[in-house]
């Protein structure tokens, strides 16, 4: 589009969000709507977990009931024991299902309603917000970043929170057995802690580096597979493979590194925890021989250590994918605070009994603050007139369009319809006063009666086979298996370029607008199918204001006003006979079409 500067991205992919406290608040708005779920869920966890904790207690009474020396076992009291751990580890393991099952419940409801915000909030937007953005990143914050959220809410948020349960619980209940032997994991703990804090630091960037070679190994692959015409026709297939397999190298070595020392940490945090219990049982036998503790108790404490530097051990990771989530829903949420269209003005007017009069006076416009791409232009369109758009590419030919249906407003001057300005028109009635055929066909997965009902709705089929007639493509629909119930793949990949553009135009032609604008799409179809298409758009164009940006001079020459347009300025206007008379940039410029 002329005057746009290029697409960005939205926000880039960090591994922590930049706000925090804005996330947290955001988050909190979905998760209150669920409340009472979120408030059972964490009941839940703390039974759970809770209940899980007295095992271990339960374990060491059944080993005390085991009298050393004498051979003595008191097995009523070891069944009784056992018993019990088994009941409090079942109804333990149904809570913590049960919590898995509620959290899914709740993290789709919260996913469902915040995909439903974004999508509400991306039809809100204004056209130049899609310009200014790659679709493939808003696709992303759709899905992708979405699903992580959703990921990090059902697994990490219990995760964490059970982690919480367990780790307090274990340290009281060591605190209880012996105050003395905890002192040994004041020593093992932290040492296990700042370990796994810096090979967190010293992973992510190479797990970073990992997601992004990938990504550049496929976008690479998808792009190969996508030209294959255009490489086999230059005999480029050396120097593809070549390069494919530099950023395959590089992609393994990534994969390498990252696995590499991603792996180095289990072992080693295993050998810090070993060496915890290794340890606690040497103490742990010195207290026994002092009579300070008992063999069910040093058992006891072994499993609780083990319960309260698991999910320590854990904690980095689980942080640094809650961290990731937070990231991913910052970018959700910038993508949902973008401001919408402006809202019309609240007397605006419904634009009803279209003439087709449209003036533009001293109108002015460009894209970025310090490039005009529309200087001071003066048009006066009468009804039913067709008014020609010819320049080079970039010259602001579209953006005049852009001007005309309010995709964006003026900076200075004014834009009539039917003598009312149209910022104070709604914007709905301004557009549908307008029909419009682009060169970039779009057609949507459906039937061809769906995609030509498209612009109308309610449309009977009996309308839609009337606009297909005007349009020249009912007998080509006919002779389709399923007529106008077959379906169109996506893209419109399943018929040619010239039946897209005919499908369009019945999309128009079925919409019945006083206005048209059209933007002649025949240079990528053979001449047959460009006569048929010139022709179905005769007939579209037939008692209508009609606006065309033209790239073939010859197919404008009977037009009622010609738009020069140079860099944003219109250098000449009148018809066709008159520039060739003047013999200026129209006449170099349709000269050059036929040299």
């Amino acid at each position: 589009m002329a005057g746009n500067t290029g697409r960005s991205k939205i926000s880039d992919k960090t591994d922590k969000p930049r706000d925090t406290k804005y996330v947290l608040r955001r988050l909190w708005a979905y998760i209150y709507r669920y409340k009472f779920l979120v408030a059972l869920a964490l009941l839940l966890t703390i039974a759970s977990n809770m209940l899980a904790l007295i095992g271990p207690m339960l374990s060491g009474y059944a080993i005390d009931a085991i009298q050393p020396g004498k051979g003595l076992v008191i097995f009523q009291k070891v069944f009784y024991y056992a018993f019990w751990m088994i009941v409090f580890y079942i109804i333990s393991s149904a809570l913590s299902y049960l919590l898995s099952v509620l959290m899914i419940r709740i993290s789709q409801k919260m996913v469902k309603r915040m995909r439903e915000d974004l999508f509400k909030k991306l039809v809100e937007l204004p056209v130049g917000f899609f310009d200014r953005y790659q679709a493939g990143d808003i696709i992303s914050r759709m899905s992708y970043d979405i699903d992580t959220i959703n990921t990090s809410l059902s697994t990490d948020v219990v995760q964490i929170l059970a982690s919480i349960v367990t780790v307090a619980g274990s340290l009281i209940m060591m605190i209880v057995i012996s105050p003395e032997l905890v002192l040994v994991m004041l020593i093992t703990i932290p040492l296990s802690i700042l370990y796994t804090r810096y090979m967190a630091k010293k992973v992510r960037p190479l797990f970073r580096k990992r997601s992004a070679k990938l990504g550049e190994l496929n976008g690479f692959v998808e792009e190969m597979v996508s030209g294959q015409k255009t490489i086999k026709a230059y005999a480029a297939e050396n120097s593809i493979m070549d390069r494919f397999d530099h950023l395959n190298t590089e992609t393994v070595d990534a994969y390498y590194d990252a696995e590499y020392y991603g792996s180095m940490t289990g072992p080693t945090v295993n050998f810090i925890n070993n060496l915890s219990l290794s340890l606690i049982t040497v103490f742990g036998a010195i207290l026994y021989l002092f009579g300070h503790m008992t063999l069910g108790n040093i058992s006891s404490f072994v499993q609780y250590s083990r319960k309260f530097s698991g999910p320590i051990n854990e904690a980095a990771n689980i942080i640094s994918e809650l961290q990731s989530a937070a990231a991913a829903a910052e970018r959700v949420f910038r993508l949902m605070d973008e401001a919408p269209e402006l809202a019309d003005k609240p007397d605006a007017k419904v634009l009803d009994e279209v003439k087709g009069e449209v003036a533009l006076e001293g109108v002015s416009f460009g894209y970025v603050p310090d490039r005009v791409i529309i200087k001071n232009l003066f048009l006066h369109a009468k009804p039913g007139s067709l008014t020609a758009i010819v320049g080079p590419t970039g010259a602001g030919k579209t953006t005049i369009i852009n001007l005309l249906m309010r995709f964006y407003d003026v900076w200075s001057g004014n834009i009539f319809v039917d003598s009312i300005e149209t910022r104070e028109l709604t914007r709905q009635s301004l557009r549908k006063s307008y029909a419009m055929v682009l060169q970039d066909t779009w057609l949507f997965q459906g039937t061809i009666f769906d995609n030509i009902a498209y612009g109308k709705e309610n449309a009977t089929m009996e309308e839609v086979v009337a606009a297909a007639k005007m349009a020249g493509m009912h007998s080509y629909i006919m002779r389709l298996p399923e007529g106008y119930q077959t379906l169109v793949n996506e893209d419109g990949m399943n018929i040619s370029k010239g039946q897209k553009q005919l499908l369009t135009i019945a999309r128009a032609m079925l919409l019945d607008a006083k206005m048209l604008i059209l933007d002649e799409a025949t240079s990528n179809v053979d001449t047959r199918t460009e006569i048929k298409i010139q022709k179905a758009m005769r007939k579209l164009m037939e008692q209508k204001t009609c606006f065309v940006i033209a790239h073939r001079l010859s197919t404008i020459q009977g037009a009622d006003n010609i738009l020069v347009v140079d860099q944003g300025n219109v250098v000449e206007q009148g018809t066709h006979q008159e520039l060739m008379e003047k013999k200026g940039f129209y006449y170099r410029l349709y000269h050059s079409q036929f040299e």
